[in-house]
C-alpha cells in the first residue's frame, strides 16, 4: 500500500483529505506541524507528500525544501496562495503539483494518481546512465546525477526532469507548454516563466559559457532543444 504524508494544519480539511484518500486505496499520515512531518518522512520516506505551505511552526517552503534534501518524494502544495507569482515560486522549489484552496478532494486524489504514474513512467525510461559530447555531459537518470567533465553538478529534482526530457530527444523542439506537460505534469497554462527561469538555471550549471550555450538552445519563438550529441 502506497504512503501518502498528509502535513495540514486544518483538522477539517485533513479529515475530509484523509478519508478520501483512505478510500483510494492509499496509507495516510497526518501531521499538523512541518518539523514532524519531516522527522517522519527521515523514518519512512513517503510515495507522495501533501502540503500545506501554512503551518504553525515553520513555512511550507522550508519543509519543501527539507523533504527534497531526503530524497525526490514527490509533493503537491496545498494552499490558499493563487497569484502567479506565488505558484511559479512553489515549482521552483520543486513541487510536482500545486493546489488551490478551495478544492475538491475528489481531484486530489486523481491528482496524487497522476503524480505516482508519472515518476513511475520517469523510473521505467531512465534506468541507464547517458553521456552526450564524447562524455562531457552524462546524465543518470537513477541517481538523478549530472556529471560534466567527471565533476558532480548540483540540479534540482525539477532542474533535472526539465533537462532529462530535452535530452531525451535530442534535436526536438519543445514548446514551452508541451515541456511543461512532459518534463513536470502540470496541464495548466500560466507557467511559461517558470521553464525560462529553470531553463536559465540548468545553463548556469551545464554550460561553459551560458551566453552561447552549446546543450540548449533557445528556438526563438518556439522554445527550447538539446543540441548535445549522444555517444554510442
Amino acid at each position: 500500500m502506497q504512503s501518502i504524508l498528509l502535513v495540514e494544519d486544518d483538522r477539517k480539511i485533513a479529515r475530509v483529505v484523509k478519508a478520501y484518500l483512505e478510500g483510494a486505496g492509499f496509507r495516510v499520515i497526518h501531521f499538523e506541524k512541518g518539523r514532524d512531518a519531516v522527522e517522519a518522512a527521515m523514518k519512512e520516506v513517503p510515495s507522495v507528500v501533501i502540503l500545506d505551505l501554512m503551518l504553525p511552526d515553520t513555512s511550507g517552503e522550508e519543509v519543501c525544501q527539507d523533504l527534497k534534501d531526503i530524497g525526490d518524494i514527490p509533493i503537491i502544495m496545498v494552499t490558499s496562495k493563487s497569484s502567479e507569482e506565488e505558484r511559479v515560486a512553489g515549482f521552483a522549489l520543486g513541487a510536482d503539483d500545486y493546489v488551490v484552496k478551495p478544492f475538491s478532494p475528489r481531484e486530489l486524489v486523481y491528482r496524487v494518481r497522476a503524480v505516482l504514474k508519472r515518476a513511475k513512467k520517469e523510473d521505467m525510461a531512465s534506468a541507464v546512465p547517458v553521456s552526450f559530447n564524447s562524455g562531457t555531459l552524462v546524465i543518470d537518470g537513477q541517481t538523478y546525477e549530472v556529471n560534466k567533465k567527471g565533476l558532480s553538478l548540483n540540479l534540482t529534482p525539477t532542474e533535472f526532469k526539465v533537462l532529462n526530457t530535452l535530452a531525451s530527444y535530442p534535436g526536438k523542439v519543445f514548446t514551452r507548454e508541451e515541456l511543461i506537460e512532459k518534463a513536470l505534469g502540470y496541464q495548466f497554462e500560466g507557467y511559461e516563466r517558470s521553464i525560462d527561469a529553470h531553463i536559465k538555471n540548468i545553463r548556469q550549471k551545464i554550460e561553459d559559457d551560458p551566453r552561447e550555450p552549446s546543450f540548449i538552445m533557445t528556438i526563438y519563438g518556439v522554445g527550447y532543444r538539446f543540441s548535445g550529441k549522444k555517444d554510442v
